[in-house]
């Protein structure tokens, strides 16, 4: 029995990653992923697994499933949220894919327009443009047919993509929010407003927290008159530090010894069109 335990504790350990990015995907909230794969663990132990001809899909359909469901509660609790909701960064500098094929759907502003989808868009989404799972695999773990699942993914992309405009290469990105955080700390409007695109958006995510802003601030101007106008007072005491979180370069920001933000940006040819802050202390502590 012990002998049993190990080996289906070796052959979840092996999968672990993949299972918890795609609950990760699927959830934008690192916590609530590693519950889910918690959940999958215990569920294995209590499984019959001589009846189990591949393990891995087993537990992959198994964390899907979870994650449907789960995502639809989640979305009902975030409806009391205070301010705008962001997903919750996850350190990516060990696995830069998250356990995936390929990095997709996993740069918090992608996760963002994912909240958009349907979670049986959401699943065949992530298990096709990330970890590359064949269709008719897809249509076996969502129980439905593969030309249902093309259709599924196919509107995905469209409704991810259409409101995406091509990215900058990491090296540019991480150039840009250090051009940023250099003008923003000495609150310079001209030089703020050259980094922007002309329909930037600046997004903080703090549950109600003080002096957080609760509405998103839209335009170069007022973008820049915004970063200038918190100047005076957000840098007092901060260090900043560059992590990589979902694929990307983010700032760190630390006062008195403790982690008190994150900040991380989204580029085109256009210049920067998005900043997300994440200053909700429950959503940075994996980055701390």
């Amino acid at each position: 029995m012990t002998e049993d335990l190990e080996q289906a504790a070796a052959v979840f350990a092996g999968v672990r990653p993949r299972l918890f990015g795609i609950a990760y995907r699927m959830l934008s909230s690192a916590t609530e992923a590693e519950d889910l794969v918690q959940d999958v663990w215990l569920r294995w132990q209590t499984t019959d697994r001589t009846v189990i001809v591949n393990p891995a899909a087993f537990l992959a359909t198994t964390t899907t499933r979870l994650a449907i469901n789960a995502l639809q509660s989640a979305r009902q609790r975030r409806e009391t949220y205070v301010g705008p909701w962001l997903p919750e960064p996850v350190d990516t500098s060990a696995d830069p894919y998250l356990g995936a094929e390929r990095g997709e759907a996993l740069q918090l502003a992608t996760l963002v327009l994912m909240e958009k989808l349907t979670p049986g868009e959401r699943a065949a989404y992530v298990l096709r443009e990330a970890f590359d799972y064949p269709y008719a695999q897809i249509a076996g773990i969502l129980q439905s047919t593969e030309p249902a699942v093309r259709q599924l993914v196919s509107r995905a992309r469209k409704r991810v993509t259409s409101e995406r405009r091509t990215p900058v290469s990491a090296d540019a990105q991480k150039e840009l929010l250090s051009a940023l955080v250099t003008a923003a700390r000495s609150g310079n409007l001209s030089e703020l407003e050259k980094l922007f695109a002309a329909d930037v958006t600046s997004v903080s995510d703090g549950n109600g927290a003080y002096r957080v802003a609760r509405q998103p601030v839209v335009g170069s101007v007022r973008v820049a008159k915004f970063l200038a106008a918190i100047a005076p007072w957000f840098w007092d005491d901060v260090d900043v530090r560059w992590a990589t979180t979902n694929g990307q370069t983010s700032a760190v920001f630390r006062r008195g010894g403790s982690v008190y933000g994150l900040l991380t940006i989204s580029a085109s040819a256009e210049g920067i069109d998005q900043l997300l802050w994440v200053v909700n202390p429950d959503k940075i502590a994996a980055v701390s």
